[in-house]
């Protein structure tokens, strides 16, 4: 096994673990919260949130393990193929850094961040339930694309790496 194709392990390993991640969250995470009233959606979704962002670390080994083996294969690929014959990982890669990363940054943090600073205690019923429905069919609409794109980018590197 060469460095390419250690990498390549890497990184769909550590792409399947974010798409399991999310999936989970568009299967069962989310579903489940919707059953709450506003309030209870709100807060449940401030503490399972709250731990991603206290940096647990094995989601943060996790999370960032694959922005890192994502870069790396493609770095490697390139080097060792060259990128005419590394385009289809590059692409793969970048899709996957774009789709699901892109997607979390620009979309899912923000979301995020604005759920964590609502006193939700202080909110009448009416403003409890324009911030669940503001964050709600955002997320979720959103975290069902990255959803995909992790999944193809996922299968993508394994079907590279048995083909190589």
């Amino acid at each position: 096994m060469n460095s390419l194709d250690i990498s390549l392990v890497f990184a769909a390993l550590t792409c399947s673990l974010v798409t399991g991640f999310i999936f989970t969250y568009a299967v069962v995470v989310m579903p489940g919260f919707s059953k709450l009233d506003d309030e209870e959606f709100l807060r449940a979704f401030q503490v399972t949130d709250g731990i991603i962002q206290n940096n647990q670390p094995l989601f943060m080994l996790t999370w960032v393990g694959s922005i890192i083996s994502v870069i790396s294969v493609i770095a490697i690929s390139i080097f060792s193929l060259g990128l005419s014959e590394a385009w289809i990982i590059f692409i793969v890669g970048l899709i996957y850094l774009l789709g699901v990363q892109g997607i979390t940054i620009s979309i899912h943090l923000p979301l995020n961040n604005r759920i964590q600073s609502i006193d939700i205690y202080n909110l009448n019923n009416q403003s409890l339930n324009e911030e669940r429905t503001k964050f709600e069919l955002r997320w979720n609409y959103f975290n069902k694309i990255r959803t995909f794109i992790a999944f193809s980018t996922s299968l993508s590197f394994l079907l590279i790496l048995m083909a190589r």
